[in-house]
């Protein structure tokens, strides 16, 4: 399985999905590393970045993507993925059911508060109303769990952990019960 922890600027995506990873013992990558330098001097100068400029780092995404699934391997990726257009493009055909995105709902004044604490990362404060714009939360039909962004990281952790566990089997080496 791979997991996305999605959300604006400011959510917690990468603490929650280092955080995740960690306690899966599950491979991690940022969204961000992907993020061709055009984009990233784009968006420090202050100015969002538009479909054209997100299509290329949605498609080394899902490749990324359908690498591991391809591999069978579980990882949790940090990725805005704002609209239902970005998250679709980020599961390769092969691979549906085998992606999960799990949106970290925050509200906008929390959101600005912890990007005006950051530092040293390239996306400034000013960006998040075009993040806001854009986001288009996921609906009931995507393959998604909502949780409330501004609880702390471990308790996301364990609520994330116990919402997408896979439902018990039998154990290992014996049938399913028919019966």
């Amino acid at each position: 399985m791979v997991i996305v922890v999605m959300g604006p600027a400011g959510a917690g995506k990468t603490t929650v999905g280092r955080a995740l990873a960690r306690s899966l013992g599950w491979p991690f990558a940022d969204a961000d590393a992907f993020h061709p330098p055009a984009s990233v001097a784009r968006m420090r100068a202050g100015l969002p970045l538009g479909e054209a400029e997100r299509a290329p780092w949605l498609a080394a995404l899902a490749a990324r993507i359908a690498r591991w699934t391809a591999e069978g391997d579980d990882a949790v990726l940090a990725c805005s993925a704002l609209r239902r257009a970005h998250r679709a493009a980020l599961v390769p055909a092969d691979a549906v059911g085998e992606v999960r995105f799990v949106y970290l709902r925050v509200d906008a004044p929390l959101l600005a508060a912890r990007l005006a604490r950051r530092t040293g990362h390239f996306f400034p404060p000013a960006l998040l109303a075009s993040q806001l714009a854009t986001l288009e939360p996921p609906g009931a039909d995507e393959p998604a769990l909502t949780v409330d962004g501004a609880l702390p990281a471990a308790t996301l952790v364990a609520r994330i952990r116990q919402a997408l566990a896979p439902p018990p089997g039998p154990p290992a080496g014996l049938p399913p019960d028919d019966g």
